[in-house]
């Protein structure tokens, strides 16, 4: 089994977990308490913070951020430039500017959870207190403020649901071609998977691909 590499430049503090065969690349900055897992790639110049959890097998580009409350499933792509967030309200001072306020989490920080296999654009803000479904696209330069359900694709600013991916990534639907689909079953021309999709419910018929048609 490989072993994790650590670029020498890279900050990673005290009490921070590191899965077997992950890749640390120049400047990156994990802090204490963070969890990532194994087989992931982890860019140059990303920032970590304490309290996030990073499933295995997942793919950060060069300058994401990620704060505390933020958990990445297995098998997530975040790309370059995305930015993540944790405070619904933010301020810097108290209300009489006296004093600065702490920016350490709390009981009160919102989560956000990114599921299983979902890819996000490059140059993305992520809101928080949301939910990115498995295997749903966030497509490059969104905002996304609500949650995007599983194997949907959300693009714009605010995000919102332009259509349907496969696991693969390529697209099944796009909802300005077909807005209202009951009941309907589609097969990916690319790779073979098949779906099932009423509304904007999202099933997967079968485990395994079959032959593309």
């Amino acid at each position: 089994m490989s072993k994790t590499r650590i670029h020498p430049t890279a900050i990673v503090e005290t009490d921070v977990q590191i899965g077997e065969g992950t890749a640390i690349w120049d400047n990156v900055h994990i802090r204490a308490g963070a969890k990532v897992g194994r087989n992931c790639i982890i860019g140059e110049k990303t920032y970590i913070a304490g309290q996030t959890r990073i499933g295995d097998r997942c793919k950060l580009n060069a300058y994401v951020y990620i704060p505390a409350g933020v958990t990445l499933e297995d098998g997530v792509m975040v790309a370059a430039h995305t930015v993540f967030t944790n405070d619904q309200y933010p301020r810097a001072c108290t209300p009489d500017l006296s004093s600065l306020l702490p920016s350490a989490p709390d009981e009160s920080t919102p989560t956000t959870v990114v599921r299983r296999g979902a890819t996000i654009g490059a140059n993305c803000t992520v809101g928080n207190n949301l939910e990115i479904g498995q295997f749903a696209m966030v497509g490059m330069g969104s905002v996304v403020t609500r949650s995007v359900k599983d194997f949907h694709l959300a693009a714009g600013s605010p995000a919102r649901p332009v259509g349907i991916v496969c696991r693969c990534g390529q697209p099944l639907v796009r909802f300005a071609d077909s807005p209202a689909l009951k009941r309907h079953r589609l097969q990916c021309q690319h790779c073979g998977y098949r779906y099932s999709i009423d509304g904007d419910t999202v099933e997967e018929l079968e485990l395994q691909p079959a032959a593309a048609a």
